[in-house]
């Protein structure tokens, strides 16, 4: 009542006849604009939900850690890196006293040697074969022998690779690293003896990392994938690559994970961290609470289309509300350098309803 006789005082209510629906407009005169209060800012401009600290951990992606293990039991009989010290791919990282490892290798010298002995007997037997002194049975078989004894040979010297072993002499077994990266842990201690499989190094490359967030739901909501992410006071940013499924039940969020793309050697595998991140940057629109009007089931934000000597003129938007987070709202249906309304909206919504005509 008192809202509808000061629209009536100050010469609108006429115009309160028109219904809310998209496309229609409201013209008002300056001396109109200033009496409601209206206030209007452009998209993007300070109205986006102010950037959530939330907190992060720092991981290291999995695909980058690899494990030096014992291929077979035996003694740890030198360490030759400690934990933070810097390898390379192949670099010899500890030697294994075992039995069973100069099996291998012997096993591999052998089938080495068997080899190379029946390659020679098979260029004699080619050279009298090409003379005529032996039948070409005699070759074919030879051929074979050779054949079966490479291909033993080739399997032996795999089971050494595989293992991680280094040179086939004897003594102790040479275990190297497999990447160019970091020790993260060393696992056993000079001296002990372990078994086969036992983990002697954790080695990672660095870079990049993963940064992973706890987000609440109404953040998680108007992220995707390429949102921008930042560590708060530093210069230091990635964006999100992957969203989790699943709400922790406990602390009612979800599982964000980003890509550290600048930075990351400013940063420390498992440091706790806190980041900011915006959902306005994931191509929606952040707005005050008090912006946006819900009517007939549908929620509206008012866009001023024109400003000039004789006024504006406002259109009712309609817009999806993708989030909440404080006083802010998460909006998509506004594109930015639009101007939305700030202050003034039930009015502007009175205006455009009747609402509270007699």
């Amino acid at each position: 009542m008192f809202l509808s006789r000061f629209l009536l005082a100050l010469g609108l209510w006429p115009l309160s006849l028109i219904a809310l629906a998209a496309g229609e407009s409201l013209h008002l005169q300056p001396a109109q604009i200033r009496a409601l209060g209206i206030e209007t800012q452009v998209v993007g401009e300070n109205l986006a939900i102010r950037p959530r600290r939330l907190p992060a951990r720092v991981v290291i992606p999995t695909d980058q850690i690899r494990l030096v293990s014992a291929p077979v039991p035996g003694l740890i009989e030198r360490l030759t890196v400690a934990t933070g010290a810097w390898v390379k791919k192949g670099e010899v990282v500890a030697n294994l006293s075992s039995p069973e490892a100069l099996t291998l290798q012997r096993d591999a010298m052998e089938a080495q040697t068997q080899s190379l002995l029946l390659h020679q007997n098979l260029k004699r037997d080619i050279q009298l074969f090409a003379e005529g002194l032996i039948p070409e049975s005699r070759l074919q078989a030879t051929r074979a022998a050779a054949g079966q004894a490479e291909a033993h040979a080739s399997e032996a010297q795999q089971h050494l690779t595989m293992a991680g072993m280094v040179g086939r002499g004897g003594g102790p077994l040479a275990l190297a690293s497999p990447i160019d990266g970091v020790v993260l842990e060393k696992e056993v201690a000079l001296g002990q003896r372990v078994e086969a499989a036992a983990v002697i190094y954790r080695i990672a490359q660095l870079k990049p990392l993963w940064l992973e967030i706890q987000a609440p739901t109404e953040v998680v909501i108007g992220l995707t994938e390429g949102t921008p992410v930042g560590l708060a006071d530093a210069d230091i940013a990635g964006r999100v690559i992957a969203i989790g499924p699943n709400i922790d039940p406990t602390s009612q969020t979800r599982l964000v994970r980003a890509l550290i793309e600048t930075g990351s050697e400013h940063l420390t595998p498992g440091q706790s961290v806190e980041v900011e991140i915006s959902p306005a940057a994931a191509k929606h629109q952040g707005l005050p609470a008090a912006a946006v009007i819900r009517q007939g089931g549908q929620t509206y934000a008012f866009v001023q289309l024109v400003d000039d000597d004789q006024g504006a003129r406002f259109e009712p938007r309609p817009v999806r509300v993708i989030g909440q987070s404080g006083e802010g709202v998460l909006v998509e249906g506004l594109q930015p350098g639009e101007r939305v309304v700030l202050k003034g909206v039930s009015a502007l919504k009175a205006m455009m309803t009747g609402a509270g005509g007699e």
